[in-house]
């Protein structure tokens, strides 16, 4: 009967001589193991703590160097994500190697499994593409406001996989690049001047005529409205409730949001001034007689 693997294992251990077994060089070999091991391993983590503080002195030494060269935000924080993430990746390649641990074998594993790892690393590789995408065609830059995915801020910072964008209410936002270089963005900051549309609402018994020269006198009257491109005041609408009167100035990108509310809050008090009403939605019910 043909003994199986279990049988001829424990059957080589009974046949050992155990006496003649040197216990003083295995337990030499395996203190030795452990010494070199220990040393090994403190001396990855020495090198790994002061390769840290390299890198966080090198970067600093690197952004002294960028903002010498007046180099641009958007560049600027790119490149230093970049950089700290690259040095980090060669600290993390050296402490491996310090352990003992062959590169050769490391990069034998990462060919072996590199579809699985490209695959987990598409979305990354995206948005690295898709931050040179905005480097290179510059859709928008550090300190713009834009409007993207549904979310609005200005844009703090341009990361190797990030956009940063601060909203006006101080949150911060995180928008991958690939989706940015893909997607439809607004950039309000784009130009030097923007366009301020405006409705407003007067009863049907009101003189259009003297809430256009209302109007006329309170855009006139703020020097902040560009002269050109022209203004323009016209009847937009004949709506249910109302007469909707259409204005449209210009302004400098910065005066944009205190021009709007300065024409709202002065033309209710001037139409109100006037006696202009302003109406509000209504609904009128004939009752039949029987």
């Amino acid at each position: 009967m043909e003994e199986t693997p279990e049988k001829q294992i424990v059957a080589s251990l009974h046949s050992m001589d155990w006496n003649n077994i040197a216990w003083d060089s295995i337990l030499s070999s395996l203190v030795n193991m452990a010494t070199q091991f220990t040393i090994k391993l403190a001396t990855a983590i020495l090198v790994f703590i002061v390769g840290r503080w390299l890198i966080h002195k090198l970067n600093k030494v690197f952004q002294r160097v960028l903002d010498r060269k007046k180099t641009d935000p958007s560049i600027r924080s790119f490149v230093k994500s970049f950089v700290n993430i690259s040095l980090t990746v060669l600290l993390i390649v050296i402490v491996i190697d310090i352990l003992g641990i062959k590169t050769t074998s490391l990069v034998a594993l990462f060919a072996s499994a590199g579809v699985a790892f490209g695959m987990a690393l598409s979305g990354s590789l995206q948005n690295f593409a898709g931050g040179f995408m905005i480097l290179l065609f510059r859709p928008y830059k550090v300190g713009d406001y834009i409007k993207a995915l549904g979310e609005e801020g200005t844009v703090r910072e341009i990361q190797i996989f990030n956009t940063v964008l601060t909203t006006s209410d101080n949150k911060v936002i995180f928008i991958p690049n690939g989706k940015l270089s893909g997607d439809v963005v607004t950039n309000f900051s784009n130009q030097k001047t923007r366009r301020i549309d405006l409705i407003f609402n007067i009863s049907y018994g009101d003189n259009y005529d003297q809430a256009k020269e209302i109007l006329t006198e309170i855009i006139e009257a703020d020097n902040r409205i560009l002269k050109k491109p022209e203004y323009l005041i016209a009847l937009y609408k004949l709506n249910d409730n109302s007469v909707d009167i259409a204005v449209r100035v210009w302004a400098a990108r910065d005066n944009y949001w205190n021009v709007y509310f300065h024409l709202n809050e002065v033309v209710y008090k001037k139409f109100t001034e006037k006696g202009i009403d302003i109406p509000f939605p209504q609904l009128t019910v004939h009752m039949a007689k029987d």
